[in-house]
């Protein structure tokens, strides 16, 4: 864990003094295109600090105000609680998705990390 994690206290009452991390978090996610994604441990991977289950909680806490549905489970599951919204979203930005198969639970799709997977590209070369 890093010296910028978010404290366990750390709430959206908070909101307005959002940690460094969270920022840094939360700027990644903004400068995913639309129609692609990121996994959770891609932006930690990509920022150099935390993890998956960091950003993960960076995300719950301060992330209703960027595209959200663009960090991801890393197995492609929709975001529980929020499947239909991000659906939405997908379908609207043209998201690589594989249809459920009639057996799957809820019949909902998954992403297609292979060709959603967004990593950093020539917009990301800025970054410090």
């Amino acid at each position: 864990m890093s010296e910028h994690s978010l404290p366990d206290d750390a709430g959206p009452e908070q909101a307005d003094a959002l940690p460094e991390y969270a920022e840094r978090v939360l700027e990644v996610t903004e400068l995913i295109p639309p129609g692609r994604v990121m996994t959770y441990g891609d932006v930690a991977e990509w920022l150099d600090e935390g993890g998956p289950r960091q950003v993960g909680r960076v995300m719950s806490l301060y992330g209703g105000g960027v595209p959200w549905w663009r960090v991801v489970r890393a197995d492609g599951v929709l975001l529980a609680g929020h499947e239909l919204e991000a659906l939405g979203h997908y379908r609207a930005e043209g998201t690589p998705l594989k249809e459920a198969s009639r057996a799957a639970e809820g019949h909902l799709p998954r992403l297609d990390l292979k060709r959603a997977r967004w990593d950093g590209g020539e917009r990301a070369q800025g970054h410090t």
